[in-house]
């Protein structure tokens, strides 16, 4: 079994030729406009308040504890879809379990003042938002001083074309395992009896991110070996008739031949995580291997400041299914860079 401790996160491959260009991610706030598709939208009545909030600046679980005191209640009894990266402009819906009978008179949370949200509107439904409950999200991003020679800007164009015309690998991205990566590290020693992990927030967290590395390094052994963007015998096939890849856990392996052969090469090497997670009480699951960008546009401009005319942004548009993530897209096309601003503890998931 291997208990070699996982210190850092891998280098996982591209599936497209790296551009040799690079950019500057998420210099503003509104360089990063997220958009939650929701499943659903509320039905005007019901023992749940749904929010319409704009966030710039604040992640989700601190919006969810403002909204929680405003409204009187605990935090348990606020719901969102899904996490939100704290430096963007994003705008999701929020709700908070609230019968009219428990408090009387509805509170009008639009008047709520806050420098790093505002509640665009609210109305009642019937059941509470939960992770998951979303169709996904729309993203407009804008990547600044991008540089690179000539060869490098027509490989920008070729990836882009690529990207939307075969997607991208589906990978995880980098925030799923925690700063530098120690959630994994943090889940294999709690799967190998190392440490004992009593927070069942944190317990799930660490099995995510344990979970989460195993697929990442499927994906990455069939790119490595040049199989992306092709289907093995044995794989098991989503509903949109792409292969998949395993969120580990206990059951019967569905793939056969050499998909299955495959995995379980990977499993092999990571033997205390994918044992660990069959012990923790996972189910064996399937996520998709590519990740498709629908309406995906994109356009040059010119920074405000900058004389001639060379064009130095990139803005990109596009809109992913939910648990897909924007960071899969743009490291297909350029090397990026953020304002070092990391706080160890901030979750900046967009799923």
């Amino acid at each position: 079994m291997n208990d070699t401790p996982y210190t850092t996160l891998p280098l996982w491959p591209n599936a497209y030729p790296a551009s040799g260009a690079s950019a500057t991610l998420k210099r503003l706030n509104e360089d990063f406009t997220v958009t939650e598709l929701p499943l659903q939208l509320p039905s005007g009545e019901g023992e749940h308040i749904w929010l319409d909030i704009e966030k710039n600046g604040a992640n989700t679980a601190f919006v969810a504890q403002q909204l929680a005191e405003a409204a009187g209640v605990q935090e348990r009894d606020v719901g969102y879809a899904g996490l939100k990266d704290r430096y963007a402009i994003t705008r999701q819906w929020f709700s908070i379990y609230l019968p009219s009978g428990k408090t009387g008179e509805t509170p009008d949370l639009t008047q709520i003042q806050h420098p790093e949200f505002k509640v665009l509107g609210q109305s009642r439904h019937v059941k509470k938002l939960r992770p998951g409950d979303l169709q996904g999200n729309r993203f407009r991003i804008v990547l600044r001083d991008v540089a690179g020679d000539s060869d490098a800007m027509k490989a920008i164009e070729a990836n882009l074309q690529a990207i939307a015309s075969h997607g991208v690998p589906n990978y995880f991205g980098a925030q799923r395992f925690g700063f530098d990566g120690g959630n994994v590290e943090q889940g294999r020693a709690m799967l190998a009896r190392e440490i004992r992990v009593r927070n069942p927030k944190k317990k799930g967290i660490y099995l995510s991110a344990v979970r989460s590395f195993v697929f990442n390094e499927v994906l990455a052994l069939r790119i490595q070996q040049g199989l992306w963007g092709q289907t093995l015998p044995g794989d098991v096939m989503d509903e949109a008739g792409r292969p998949t890849g395993p969120l580990w856990g206990r059951g019967r392996v569905v793939t056969t031949d050499q998909a299955q052969a495959l995995e379980n090469g990977v499993a092999e090497r990571h033997a205390t995580l994918c044992d660990g997670m069959e012990h923790a009480g996972l189910d064996q699951e399937r996520r998709a291997l590519v990740a498709s960008p629908v309406d995906m546009s994109w356009a040059w401009q010119k920074a405000d400041h900058q004389a001639g005319d060379q064009a130095d942004q990139l803005v990109l548009t596009f809109s992913l299914p939910a648990g897909n993530y924007a960071t899969s897209v743009l490291n297909e096309i350029l090397r990026t860079t953020e304002p070092d601003r990391h706080t160890e503890n901030d979750p900046a998931a967009v799923e």
